[in-house]
């Protein structure tokens, strides 16, 4: 096999093997068009490689950080939404590179190169960049998983939890930056996007999805009691929040597990029975759960706490040894974090 196909072959896989695990918390945390506004400013970056005579690919690096960066500040403002954000970065940054390699009329530049890719045109050089660089990636990202994890399930519980909610969102945008950056010249600034969250959003559908409903006497209003507005008014906080994951209330227990009654309520989000409910009180949640114990033999495992600075659990009065078990693992689990 000839040395070129050698070096695209090390390359595509390098370049896979760093933006499958990243694109799992593109997916889970909705920032598609983030990545996409990175990608379209790396030919800023190629512009103003040729500009200043620099390595293309440091010239990229430090342009998508740059816009990474100023996007995660950007944000924190309160003037423009972030979808409207993310537009001007991507199209201005675009516009000002086009514009830029208009006026190097003294280089070549194969435009279309580095729009789509020419992976069989990867040096030796460029398969370094991306094992090297890849290597650090995968490296920061396997320290900041359980961090970011924890703020993807939640934010606010996370800072409370003691995780430094901004610094890891800064962290996980500049690594995105620089895989996009790396995998400029393998796929192209225009499929760079496709290759984080495709694989990422393909793999989600061999994976268990939750089904949360929140559950209440009523079903969707009916009977309209203000007691069940609480439920209601929690499923109103995760639409404003856009969580990533299926839901609806309130509804009634059998509504929730009973497929032939959900169809009753062609309007209910969930497309199946749930696999996770959400109590309207802590009373009918230690209820349902001693009911699922005793009748159903069901294993219980909690009261579970979180919050703390410490990893530190409890059993209850008249555990078992099993009880115990579970509880001195879930402890461990959160020592090892």
């Amino acid at each position: 096999m000839d040395d070129f196909a050698l070096r695209a072959l090390a390359a595509g896989f390098g370049v896979a093997l760093i933006s499958g695990p990243l694109g799992c918390f593109v997916v889970w945390r909705r920032m598609a068009f983030v990545g996409d506004t990175l990608s379209h400013s790396a030919l800023l970056g190629v512009a103003l490689g040729f500009l200043l005579g620099i390595d293309l690919t440091i010239g990229t690096v430090a342009v998508c950080v740059a816009i990474a960066v100023l996007l995660v500040f950007l944000e924190r403002g309160p003037t423009l939404s972030g979808d409207t954000l993310l537009g001007i970065l991507a199209h201005g940054s675009l516009a000002f590179g086009l514009v830029v390699l208009s006026f190097l009329d003294t280089v070549r530049i194969d435009l279309m190169g580095y729009l789509f890719g020419d992976i069989l045109a990867v040096s030796n050089a460029d398969v370094a960049w991306v094992y090297g660089a890849g290597a650090a990636v995968l490296a920061a990202l396997a320290f900041l998983w359980r961090p970011l994890l924890a703020i993807t399930v939640h934010a606010d519980l996370a800072r409370v939890e003691g995780v430094p909610v901004t610094r890891v969102r800064i962290a996980f945008v500049l690594l995105l930056a620089v895989v996009v950056a790396l995998a400029m010249k393998v796929v192209g600034i225009l499929l760079v996007t496709s290759l984080i969250i495709i694989p990422a959003a393909t793999a989600r559908r061999f994976g268990h999805e939750p089904r949360v409903a929140l559950i209440s006497f009523s079903n969707f209003g009916n009977p309209d009691i203000e007691r069940s507005h609480i439920v209601r008014d929690a499923v109103a906080v995760l639409d404003r929040r856009r969580v990533n994951f299926e839901y609806d209330g309130e509804m009634g227990a059998d509504v929730a597990l009973n497929p032939e009654l959900m169809r009753l309520y062609p309007f209910c989000r969930l497309s199946g029975p749930a696999n996770v409910l959400i109590m309207p009180g802590l009373h009918s949640a230690h209820a349902s759960t001693r009911l699922m114990h005793e009748l159903g033999g069901g294993t219980v495992i909690g009261p579970i706490l979180i919050g703390l600075s410490k990893p530190v659990q409890i059993v209850p009065q008249g555990a078992t040894v099993n009880d115990m078990v579970n509880m001195a693992a879930l402890a461990a689990h959160a020592a090892e974090g």
